[in-house]
């Protein structure tokens, strides 16, 4: 193997790969990058049987051939060479890169041992790369980190027709996106659960161009899996075998009061407040007619207050989140005014931004939020 590239190309492509390897491998093989090219067209490759990816590049080649060897390695390499045209050649069990001055030899890894990387599942259609990504943003903030419950560490992506919802729940919140999109077949109905951390990587390194393609495993094919691709990259990750909660029934079936607050002076009154609040003390929110009351902390440590304005209509109600989770919800918000609709203390508000419709089924983005139990 023989060829020359662009550093900067290069560079790209092998941290992006490099990325989504395991920071701790079980076996060598799987910290490695696999290089192989073919004519003129180098793919630059990574699996560890979970998820994999490549990128595929265009290269002025005089030998053909495959190699494999440290992606972290070769990652830190990459992106120190200097801006100069890069020759790398395959030497016996070594690799050597030559870029400026600069000289660099690298042992490889036995490409024998590498598994197969898996094939690219069928596309089911494509959707805008911009919203695509802005969308699973919005919800992943809402799946669980626990690995001893998969089935909320995941993005539950459903499919009917030219509609596309993404949803993720920890238990304590839940985030809900609508969002259209372009299926191949407009009767398409389907509802898989994605890894939220590579749905996020997918969603923030493989939108660079207009549309980003999806791609699923037909049920015959047998393991469930699902792709992407855009920008010259895809992305391959097995789906999570596990059944997502039935969210649905969650939505409160009506209010008894709704709050509208500019959303940019709402986060900042509420990081202040909860500035003394400890980890896991919730902020208490006072809400009435004219204006609401921000507070956190009590009489053995420090205590904040803080009123906003707000509009507000039904009956006076008090109530108090996770200052965390409240953030992460206002800040996933696309709109200027947060509205918060109540039903009771002890039962989930939800939280989304105003509608030109009073119609809360016309609301892409819902945020439900557990209240935590005040004391007394």
């Amino acid at each position: 193997m023989k060829f020359r590239i662009e550093r900067d190309a290069l560079a790209d492509a092998v941290a992006w790969t490099a990325k989504a390897l395991p920071q701790r491998p079980p076996v060598p093989v799987l910290g490695g990058v696999l290089l192989n090219l073919d004519g003129n067209q180098l793919s630059v490759s990574g699996f560890d049987y979970e998820v994999s990816t490549q990128v595929d590049l265009d290269v002025d080649a005089t030998t053909a051939g495959k190699t494999l060897v440290s992606g972290r390695l070769l990652a830190d390499i990459t992106r120190a060479l200097p801006a100069h045209p890069v020759d790398i050649s395959v030497d016996g069990p070594r690799v050597l890169i030559s870029c400026g001055n600069a000289r660099f030899s690298l042992p490889t890894m036995p490409v024998e041992d590498y598994p197969t990387l898996p094939q690219m599942p069928t596309s089911v259609g494509t959707v805008a790369s911009d919203v695509f990504a802005a969308a699973v943003s919005q919800v992943a903030v809402a799946a669980g980190r626990d690995d001893t419950l998969p089935m909320l560490t995941g993005v539950r992506l459903e499919i009917e027709g030219e509609r596309l919802t993404l949803a993720a729940t920890d238990r304590y919140r839940l985030a809900v996106r609508e969002l259209t999109w372009k299926p191949e077949k407009p009767t398409l109905s389907h509802a898989v659960l994605v890894p939220a951390r590579t749905l996020l990587d997918a969603a923030r390194t493989l939108t660079g161009g207009p549309e980003l393609m999806l791609a699923l495993s037909s049920a015959e094919a047998g393991e469930g899996m699902m792709g992407f691709g855009g920008t010259g990259r895809r992305t391959t990750t097995r789906l999570l075998d596990a059944e997502f909660p039935k969210y649905q029934s969650l939505w409160p079936a009506s209010f008894t009061a709704r709050s509208e607050i500019p959303t940019a002076s709402f986060i900042e009154a509420l990081r202040r407040v909860a500035l003394v609040a400890d980890r896991g003390t919730p902020v208490r929110l006072e809400f009435a007619e004219g204006g609401a009351t921000l507070s956190a902390g009590g009489e053995d440590e420090g205590r904040a207050e803080e009123q906003i304005q707000v509009s507000f209509e039904g009956d006076p109600i008090t109530i108090a989140f996770n200052p965390t989770f409240l953030l992460d919800g206002l800040n996933a918000l696309d709109s200027d005014v947060a509205r918060i609709s109540f039903t009771e203390p002890s039962k989930p508000a939800v939280l989304s931004g105003k509608s030109e419709s009073e119609d809360d089924g016309e609301v892409d983005y819902r945020y439900l939020i557990m209240p935590v139990r005040l004391p007394g």
